[in-house]
């Protein structure tokens, strides 16, 4: 004999297992960090910042990926040379990546571009600012 249930009860079965199991807490977890609440990114630092909004795309080492979509590598990356092109691309998106310039504060954007200029073999010694990135907006 086939039981035959309908369709919701097994959404709302699958729903509850996967509440009961934890799962927005394993994912989290698995990252290293914690989700931000609500529109805006909660994280103050360049590397914090990162690995919650740009790493799950250019990998941890900044190497880039390539698969569903093509994200450039960040490492030893002489389009950062000059502060403001980065600057433009986290507020703005540019082709796949989308425009964080309404989730994050000036010194948000700051942070994580200097961190990207300053890490992953790039050396940019030029940083940039809150102010930059007000006039950029």
């Amino acid at each position: 004999m086939v039981v035959h249930f309908p369709k919701r009860w097994a959404f709302l079965t699958t729903l509850s297992f996967l509440a009961a199991v934890g799962v927005p807490s394993a994912f989290a977890d698995s990252v290293g960090a914690p989700f931000s609440p609500g529109r805006t990114f909660a994280e103050k630092t360049g590397e914090a910042l990162y690995a919650n909004l740009c790493q799950a795309c250019h990998m941890g080492e900044g190497q880039g990926a390539v698969g569903a979509g093509r994200y450039p590598p960040l490492a030893r990356n002489d389009s950062l040379r000059a502060n403001r092109y980065p600057i433009y691309v986290v507020l703005h998106g540019q082709k796949a990546m989308p425009p964080f310039g309404g989730m994050l504060s000036d010194d948000q954007v700051a942070a994580v571009v200097n961190y990207v200029r300053t890490h992953f073999g790039n050396d940019y010694k030029d940083a940039a600012t809150a102010e930059d990135v007000k006039q950029a907006r």
